[in-house]
């Protein structure tokens, strides 16, 4: 069985309870035995693992003593925090992992991404996507549905109140030929037409040491909750919520940014692979 998602309306529950417990100057067991809760699954609520029923929450919320117009706020979110999102509406047979993270692309104020290997999948052209997708043998129907869900994707982050967005992408990603020549051609030409706001910036190869060696990673940043990281690996996804690890990564989306091309520079850059695989 598949580890809880915390999806991002569960988070915000959760984020509410424990925020509200710390200034109440309760600790997690203290008011787990209180109430009669399990100390794990109250930790569970707090970190959107799992939905407390509305009774739950209310026998939470009486302990803590909490005013009127907080209490309703809170009630609401537990009411609807197992509602499917707009994605799962859309596309019920998509994977919990994939709408989860369309739900928390979609709800950022920002996301940085690096990719040192791969164009991000926020701005792959479909051929290019469809190769990296159906490579290993993956069946048609399940290659073309998370092509579906990629494409949804892309157009959420190009709405009008869409995510800031800065995507970093390694030199390797831009010579990878990934599909073939004429597929990462059409990739590369397509990277140069995307809206200027959808920042893509170059980290040439070559020099010292720096974090982005150790792999992939995006940092999602939100007006109402902490920011989150997520990882993208061969054999799986993690989100990661701790402050002190997202802070990390927070700096080294920092270092990572120090090092990259700017717009302007990353623009002739990619036109000067595009030359180069023209000759």
């Amino acid at each position: 069985m598949s580890p809880p998602i915390a999806t991002p309306r569960s988070r915000a529950l959760g984020f509410g309870l424990r925020k509200t417990r710390q200034e109440r100057g309760f600790g997690l067991r203290q008011l787990a035995r209180a109430t009669g809760v399990h100390p794990a699954e109250l930790s569970n609520w707090e970190l959107g693992l799992r939905v407390p029923k509305v009774e739950e929450v209310a026998l939470l919320l009486g302990q803590l003593r909490v005013d009127v117009t907080e209490r309703e706020r809170l009630f609401e979110l537990a009411e609807h925090a197992r509602e499917p999102n707009w994605l799962e509406k859309e596309m019920p047979d998509a994977p919990a992992i994939l709408t989860t993270l369309a739900e928390y692309e979609r709800t950022a104020v920002s996301i940085f991404s690096w990719q040192p290997m791969v164009v991000h999948g926020l701005l792959q052209t479909p051929d290019y996507a469809r190769a990296i997708l159906a490579y290993g043998g993956s069946p048609a129907q399940l290659v073309e549905q998370r092509l579906r869900v990629r494409k949804i994707r892309q157009t959420a982050i190009r709405e009008y109140r869409a995510p800031e967005c800065s995507f970093l992408l390694g030199e390797i990603a831009l010579r990878q030929p990934i599909g073939g020549r004429e597929i990462l051609l059409d990739q590369l030409r397509h990277l140069l037409e995307l809206p200027r706001r959808l920042a893509v910036r170059i980290v040439p190869f070559g020099g010292d040491f720096h974090p982005g060696l150790n792999g992939s990673f995006a940092v999602l940043e939100y007006s109402d909750l902490p920011s989150i990281v997520f990882l993208d690996q061969h054999r799986g996804s993690a989100y990661i919520y701790d402050d002190d690890q997202v802070a990390d990564y927070k700096s080294a989306a920092k270092t990572m940014a120090s090092l990259a091309l700017s717009a302007d520079e990353s623009r002739a850059f990619i036109e000067g692979v595009i030359t180069e695989l023209e000759a």
